[in-house]
């Protein structure tokens, strides 16, 4: 029987001892194998659209990996590939105006003079309800879960400010009234690749399991039971049934006319720069303000939460400040044991009056400090530290009100150890779904997750050049980094290394011969002097 599954782990391994053959070698024998690809079609996320550095851009689209696939294919029959229309990226910002109302940022860029990555200065220019109807042969549309692509009505721009229509398919839909699905379908797909899923889950990660509130706790619909996915929270996790029927109906939908093609698992969180990148223990002594600030901090906070937990049975839950070492930040765990009551008392038998030991113990009542368990997400590095405009008047007047530090940081900017366990049950049960419904439709499998997970120790590619997924860390790093500046989404790099694991899948699955991308013709990391 035909092996289904090919681990890229195995073809990176073999990348080192084998010539790779890259494009446009004139004496090449190229061939499409047992695939046609006359009009190839990719539906997927944002991972398909071309989406990186926090948005998609006109140039950054140009990089997506369906159309560099598309390019090769064209070199063995290949029809033409279309793409959503980004031509009014007139400064090439990215971002999205709808009614001439800003509702997405512009592009990450490093800002030399500053050392950090900033939105790049400027105002979109794409306005969502300036439509430029496909159907294309692109179907990436950012932000979509698997049960979008199947939903009527997901690109009608009434829907937006709502949350029931998506403002990206909203630009390229064909009608008001069609799913991303039917205007795939529209393009008579000979071949395909179709990526979709990490939406399901990584919207729940990448907000910490929190809520748009930033502190109520997402939903994981596998505990829950909930199979109407109309009634999820945009943060919820997909119940693993609904995401199998979904997926189940878009394979076999693709696959109806006879279209072969490749299907990509996804990629676990833990391999991301997103989730890699911010230590749970980042609070130097210095960065505390020294030592007096230090003694003070656990005389009036950190020494009597110590002191209340510890009576109730957990005393690492909080421990004193070091002054000779980093120390981990304050953070709200919504799974832990509410100890609001017990610090309130305390403080009442102290002589501090009841409302304001109320407030204090509603604080600090699911508080603790983080740990080597714990993933704190990217943007928490630009609030670690600042004051909490949340905090009350009277925390405020003792001092308590300061992120991650005096006042813990909010549910959305960490991941704990019970939510990862969430997502890696998630992720693997639709992972197994993905593979078990490309072997009943004999389709290749890309197994994103391994390669994912690869970057974690260095991925090494075709020219022997060895990738991480360490985030931007200066200049030196540069050339060595597959993240863009959002720590989710590839960079052009990225995506040339993500192209050719496909087209090393396709040449063997598909017994064709196609070339491979050079990766280092790609840009990284995007610098600007200044912004």
């Amino acid at each position: 029987m035909k092996n289904k599954f090919i681990y890229l782990a195995i073809l990176a391994a073999g990348f080192a001892s084998c010539e790779p053959e890259f494009e446009n070698d004139v004496d090449a024998n190229y061939t499409s194998g047992n695939a046609d690809f006359t009009s190839y079609v990719a539906v997927g996320n944002s991972l398909t659209a071309g989406y990186m550095d926090g948005t998609v851009y006109k140039t950054g689209q140009m990089n997506s990996y369906p159309n560099m696939l598309a390019q090769q294919f064209a070199l063995v029959g290949g029809g033409s590939f279309t793409q959503p229309y980004y031509g009014d990226d007139a400064n090439n910002l990215g971002g999205l105006t709808l009614g001439g109302v800003q509702i997405a940022s512009t592009r990450l860029v490093i800002d030399a003079s500053e050392g950090r990555p900033e939105n790049i200065t400027g105002t979109p220019t794409i306005e969502v309800s300036d439509i430029h109807a496909g159907p294309y042969n692109n179907m990436g549309v950012p932000g979509a879960k698997s049960f979008h692509l199947v939903a009527n009505g997901y690109g009608n721009v009434a829907g937006v400010a709502i949350g029931a229509a998506n403002p990206y398919f909203v630009r390229m839909a064909s009608s008001s009234s069609t799913s991303v699905l039917a205007d795939a379908m529209a393009m008579d797909p000979t071949f395909f690749t179709n990526w979709i899923g990490s939406n399901d889950v990584l919207a729940y990660a990448t907000n910490g399991g929190a809520q748009d509130d930033g502190m109520t706790p997402a939903e994981d619909h596998n505990e829950t039971g909930n199979m109407d996915p109309s009634t999820y929270g945009g943060n919820d996790i997909t119940n693993a049934m609904v995401f199998g029927n979904v997926y189940s109906t878009i394979v076999n939908t693709l696959t109806s006319g006879g279209a072969k093609g490749v299907v990509a698992t996804i990629p676990s969180v833990t391999s991301i720069p997103y989730f890699t990148t911010v230590p749970y223990a980042p609070l130097s002594p210095a960065a505390l303000g020294g030592q007096s600030n230090i003694d003070l901090l656990n005389a009036n906070l950190y020494g009597p939460l110590d002191a209340v937990f510890t009576a109730y049975g957990e005393p690492n839950r909080i421990n004193p400040l070091s002054s000779v070492a980093v120390n981990p930040i304050l953070i709200y765990d919504a799974d832990a044991a509410d100890r609001t009551a017990q610090i309130s008392g305390a403080l009442q038998m102290q002589g501090y009056p009841a409302s304001i030991a109320d407030e204090i113990g509603m604080a600090y009542g699911k508080a603790r400090q983080a740990n080597t368990a714990d993933l704190v997400v990217l943007p928490a590095s630009s609030v670690i530290g600042t004051v909490n405009s949340g905090a009350s008047a009277t925390l405020a007047s003792l001092g308590l009100n300061i992120n991650g530090v005096s006042y813990p940081m909010a549910n959305r900017w960490v991941l704990t150890a019970n939510e990862k366990a969430k997502v890696a049950a998630a992720t693997d049960a639709f992972n197994a779904t993905i593979v078990s419904i490309a072997n009943t439709n004999d389709l290749a499998v890309a197994d994103m997750n391994t390669m994912m997970n690869l970057l974690v120790n260095g991925l090494r590619i075709e020219t022997g050049q060895i990738f991480t997924a360490d985030y931007f860390s200066g200049i030196e790093t540069e050339n060595e980094v597959l993240f863009s500046l959002d720590g989710v989404h590839p960079n052009a790099k990225g995506y040339a290394v993500i192209t050719n694991s496909i087209i090393n899948l396709i040449n063997q699955y598909y017994n064709a011969n196609l070339p491979l991308k050079y990766v280092n013709d790609y840009p990284g990391i995007h610098i600007v002097g200044s912004n």
